[in-house]
């Protein structure tokens, strides 16, 4: 039996436990390991911010393009989102599961990825 109107589809994952959902955030460590096993690593700051540094495997799509470069990224993979410090990543991944991406933010952004010895080049 499920539940009528538009909270059906929460509860109904919810009382599944979909062992494809991920969190909403998720620490550097689990991060890499989602790399590691083929996520997608979507860097949503700023032309600036991507030019000061960034983590090498990331996809650059600023925040205010992702509703519409979305489409560039795989729904069959997991992605991973970060910024500088994980605020604008954790709207970006709500955007994104939201769309019906399997998204998860990084906790922390690039100074968490940086101090757990993440790789970060500059172009």
């Amino acid at each position: 039996m499920g539940y009528p109107g538009p909270m059906a589809s929460f509860l109904d994952r919810l009382l599944r436990r979909d062992p494809t959902a991920l969190p909403a955030s998720v620490r550097v460590d689990r991060a890499m390991t989602l790399l590691d096993e083929g996520a997608v690593l979507v860097d949503v700051r700023e032309p600036s911010e991507w030019r000061s540094g960034h983590a090498p495997r990331a996809r650059h799509i600023p925040l205010g393009t992702l509703a519409r470069e979305a489409r560039r990224l795989p729904k069959d993979a997991p992605v991973v989102v970060m910024c500088a410090s994980g605020m604008r990543s954790r709207g970006a991944a709500a955007q994104l599961r939201a769309a019906g991406y399997r998204a998860t933010s990084l906790s922390g952004g690039l100074g968490a990825w940086r101090a757990a010895g993440g790789q970060v080049v500059t172009r």
